[in-house]
């Protein structure tokens, strides 16, 4: 799969603790993205935050440290990240959705295996 230079990132800020059908939220998110063939996810878990309600979560306080602050960030075209936000809508029951344009400067697998020499 080719990803253009011009890509797009979403960023989807959520609590560890959410959950959408008995699962935890971020992997539902990445799985979906996932299924629906997007370049690339990745779950990132945050030592320290706050959102809408100012409640405050950290790794410090050993009774909150089951909510920590997590950013799914997903990458792709413009118009596969459109089409992920309807899927992604019902999902969110709280947090935040941003997005925004990314150059593409790498987007490789691992490198393939070089052929052995030939024999002789």
């Amino acid at each position: 799969m080719e990803l253009p230079h011009e890509s797009v990132l979403l960023r989807i800020y959520i609590g560890e603790s959410d959950k959408w059908q008995h699962r935890p939220l971020y992997e539902a998110i990445v799985l979906k993205a996932r299924e629906l063939h997007l370049a690339g996810a990745t779950v990132l878990r945050g030592a320290m935050g706050f959102g809408k309600s100012s409640r405050m979560h950290t790794s410090k306080i050993l009774r909150l440290s089951d909510d920590l602050p997590l950013v799914v960030e997903l990458v792709d075209s413009e118009e596969n990240i459109n089409s992920f936000l309807p899927v992604l809508d019902p999902m969110m029951g709280s947090g935040l959705v941003t997005l925004e344009k990314v150059r593409v400067l790498r987007y490789r697998g691992e490198p393939q295996a070089a052929p052995p020499p030939p024999a002789g």
